[in-house]
């Protein structure tokens, strides 16, 4: 039986995916409509879909018959283990943090904009990338070792920096690094300079709070679990 919470992580996720297709026309206009669109798939998006657990999900939405016939076809050997390949801390992190910087390079942005079929690619790498750097954090977090309770503050806050060089560069570097906002038409009257200053800051605030919160929340939950042994022992 799928748990009520899980599956509506798992909604939020799916909704959160879709409400990024109508900024697609936004964020040819605007940096920020670009930044809104990818921050939305790789810290709202990409989270909630692993907190909602899919596997288990596909398996009881599918009828039975085609659910037996997929495990039957792939095989659970392979599932399994794949999935400890694509669980490795440093791959996942890797992976996130690429994505981010790859296509915020001038020449590989431009790429992006060219035309719709790159444009999809781009968003599907940044759905894959934030479900990728999220997997280890979900599965730690759920883990209640000692080890899980560092490891997750670790984690997010070396994400962070790369975040933070990318988002502070955009913000102070003090000219427009991508020509196309300059010459093609803005959302809203703010110089191309101006809303690539705002972009970056709300990166800069958006990645700080979103990998900072399950970071201290982690701490407070795990040092607030208290040591069934010790309490005996004071009885």
């Amino acid at each position: 039986m799928i748990r009520p919470s899980r599956l509506a992580a798992f909604l939020g996720g799916v909704l959160s995916s879709v409400f990024t297709i109508p900024l697609a026309h936004v964020d040819h206009q605007s940096l920020t409509g670009h930044m809104v669109q990818h921050l939305i798939l790789m810290t709202v998006a990409a989270p909630l879909l692993l907190l909602g657990q899919p596997g288990i999900i596909l398996r009881y939405s599918l009828p039975r018959p085609l659910s037996d016939r997929l495990s039957a076809h792939v095989g659970q050997w392979t599932i399994h283990k794949l999935m400890r390949f694509f669980a490795r801390p440093a791959l996942c992190w890797f992976a996130g943090t690429f994505c981010v910087i790859l296509w915020h390079i001038p020449a590989v942005f431009a790429l992006g904009r060219r035309s719709a079929g790159w444009h999809q690619f781009e968003l599907a790498t940044f759905l894959a990338g934030g479900l990728l750097f999220w997997r280890p954090v979900v599965r730690h977090w759920q883990s209640a070792t000692k080890q899980a309770r560092w490891f997750i503050p670790l984690y997010l806050f070396l994400a962070t920096l790369p975040c933070d060089a990318l988002s502070a560069f955009l913000t102070f570097c003090g000219r427009v690094v991508y020509s196309v906002y300059e010459s093609g038409p803005r959302l809203f009257d703010n110089a191309a300079l101006q809303d690539q200053e705002f972009a970056g800051s709300l990166m800069w605030v958006w990645v700080t709070f979103a990998y900072l919160v399950p970071a201290v929340t982690s701490i407070i939950q795990r040092l607030s679990v208290r040591n069934p042994a010790a309490d005996g022992s004071n009885l």
